[in-house]
C-alpha cells in the first residue's frame, strides 16, 4: 500500500514541466473548483505546488492543508506559494495511506495527478474519505494516456507513449487511470459521483496551447523518461528518438494533438 516510485523523477526540469502544465490547463481543469469561505480543504499530494497556487487563488477565503510524501517537493511547493503571496495554505509532510488527521476533519478534499502513481488507488480514496466530513466533497483529476491521438500520425510516437504507460505499470501505477475514476470512487464508498471528461485540443490556431501542452507538457514528459525506457529496452534507441521527435512535430503549425483528462466530484 505504498506509493510507487514517481516515474517522472524529481528533477528541476520536471518541476518546471508540472508548472507549465498547471498554467496551461488552469481554466480547463480548475475553472469550476471553488470552495466557500471558512472551508478547510485537504490537498493530498501537492507535489511542487503547481495546483496549490490555483486552489489558493480561486478560494482565497478557504484554508488549505497541502501534504506530500516528498520533502523536496514540499519545500518547493511552500516556496512557490509564499512567493506568490498566499497565506491560506499550511504544508505538512504526510503519506496518503498514513494521514495524521482525525476522522471527518476536512470539509473538502482535492487530489490531482496522484492516484495514477499509487499501487492501490481505491485504498487511498478510502483513506481520504475517512478524513472527510459527511456531506463533504472529494475532487479528483487524472489523465489518461490512452486517450492520446495526434496528427501527423506516427507509429514510433504511439509506441513511445505506450512505453511511458508500461514504465508506470511496472512501477505499480496506471497512466490510463482517468477512465477508472467512477468505479474506483464507487468502490471506495463515495456517493453522487459525477465524472466529466476535459479534452485538450491543440492545433495551429491555438499556438499557446500547442506550446504549453503539446510541446512543454506532454512531449517533454515522454522525453523525460528516455533513460528509463532505453534501459528497459522497451524500444530501440533510434525508434525512440524518432518517436519523441514525432511528438514534438505535432506542435508545429500544421499539427494537431488531443488528450483527455477526467475530473470527478464525489460526496461522502
Amino acid at each position: 500500500m505504498a506509493n510507487t516510485d514517481y516515474v517522472h523523477g524529481y528533477s528541476a526540469r520536471e518541476g518546471e514541466r508540472l508548472r507549465d502544465q498547471a498554467t496551461t490547463l488552469t481554466e480547463l481543469l480548475h475553472g469550476d473548483t471553488r470552495y466557500p469561505a471558512g472551508s478547510l480543504v485537504l490537498e493530498a499530494g501537492c507535489g511542487v505546488g503547481a495546483q496549490t497556487v490555483t486552489l489558493a487563488s480561486n478560494s482565497p477565503e478557504a484554508q488549505f492543508v497541502s501534504v506530500d510524501i516528498s520533502p523536496v517537493s514540499l519545500a518547493q511547493a511552500e516556496r512557490t506559494v509564499r512567493e506568490r503571496g498566499f497565506a491560506n495554505v499550511e504544508f505538512r509532510q504526510a503519506n496518503i495511506f498514513e494521514l495524521p488527521f482525525a476522522e471527518a476533519q476536512f470539509d473538502h478534499v482535492f487530489v490531482c495527478f496522484v492516484l495514477e502513481h499509487l499501487a492501490d488507488p481505491v485504498a487511498a480514496l478510502a483513506k481520504l474519505r475517512h478524513v472527510l466530513k459527511p456531506g463533504g466533497t472529494l475532487t479528483v483529476i487524472e489523465g489518461d494516456h490512452g486517450s492520446t491521438y495526434f496528427h501527423p500520425d506516427s507509429t514510433p510516437a504511439r509506441r513511445a507513449v505506450e512505453c511511458l504507460v508500461e514504465l508506470q505499470r511496472r512501477g505499480g501505477g496506471d497512466a490510463n487511470i482517468g477512465r477508472r475514476l467512477f468505479p474506483m470512487l464507487t468502490a471506495a464508498g463515495f456517493g453522487d459521483v459525477a465524472v466529466s471528461p476535459r479534452m485538450v485540443y491543440a492545433d495551429g490556431g491555438r499556438p499557446a496551447l500547442q506550446d504549453g501542452f503539446t510541446r512543454k507538457t506532454f512531449s517533454a514528459m515522454v522525453e523525460g523518461v528516455t533513460d528509463a525506457a532505453l534501459a528497459a529496452r522497451l524500444m530501440a534507441p533510434d525508434d525512440w528518438t524518432a518517436g519523441v521527435r514525432a511528438l514534438y512535430r505535432t506542435a508545429e503549425p500544421d499539427g494537431v494533438f488531443c488528450y483527455t483528462f477526467f475530473k470527478a466530484v464525489a460526496v461522502r
